[in-house]
């Protein structure tokens, strides 16, 4: 069985069409999104349309949460919160009930998915928390293996009881080692931040325990220009750079 995990697609419509084009050649048994569909981007409800036109499920992000939820807006810097407020003149209000019906977090296939960190945390980092502190976030759940985004990052956390260890993904396949849990940072299709530009997410192969990070380049230009001309922040089409 394998399974695609993508996350943090942002709104950014050319990213997440290159990537299902990817994945249809690919042709995993299943897919997970890991939140953050919206924000930043200047196409969310295209995004999520094919989000439930392919019944992709998805868990909670925190752009997400913004939306529906006005008080967590505080917990945003200043442009996360305009990019929030434009997302919201973008969406047809059949949007906000779905993403509603998504969950903190999502129990499937012998795995754990969630956007921040588990068990179904929304708002904290992975990368908050210390080399001391990172063993404790195994005892919040039960599976062996927890997929997580949020950060934009790549990066493997691995505990077997005794020794912990920290590996950034890169591109291709990493072996999961026997006797270890893990955490899974899947990065981000819609904006990466690993210093690559290519829309980033994993393909969790169950039988194999193995990882394979998959990088697909897309029209990066098109979705800058589009970002600019609906008055998004600035820095959302500089960072796809």
């Amino acid at each position: 069985m394998r399974l695609a995990v993508l996350s943090d697609i942002h709104g950014n419509l050319e990213a997440f069409q290159e990537v299902l084009k990817d994945l249809d050649a690919l042709r995993p048994d299943r897919v997970v999104c890991l939140g953050d569909a919206v924000g930043y981007g200047p196409d969310p409800d295209a995004v999520l349309e094919i989000i439930v036109r392919r019944r992709i499920p998805c868990v909670m992000g925190n752009h997400e949460l913004g939306l529906i939820d006005p008080r967590t807006l505080s917990w945003f810097n200043a442009s996360a919160r305009r990019s929030l407020e434009i997302t919201r003149t973008l969406l047809p209000p059949e949007r906000f009930d779905e993403i509603r019906s998504w969950k903190r977090a999502l129990r499937q296939d012998g795995a754990l998915f969630v956007h921040g960190c588990p068990p179904d945390n929304v708002h904290r980092y992975l990368i908050e928390f210390t080399k001391d502190e990172l063993p404790n976030l195994f005892d919040q759940f039960e599976e062996d293996i927890c997929f997580v985004g949020h950060t934009h990052l790549l990066e493997l956390v691995s505990w077997n009881g005794k020794a912990l260890r920290v590996t950034p993904l890169a591109l291709g396949e990493t072996r999961l080692e026997e006797g270890y849990r893990h955490i899974v940072n899947v990065g981000s299709v819609g904006q990466p931040r690993d210093g690559t530009n290519s829309a980033k997410y994993v393909i969790w192969d169950r039988e194999r325990q193995a990882l394979e990070v998959r990088g697909v380049p897309y029209d990066i230009r098109t979705t800058a220009e589009k970002i600019l001309r609906i008055g998004l922040p600035s820095i959302n089409a500089v960072r796809l750079w």
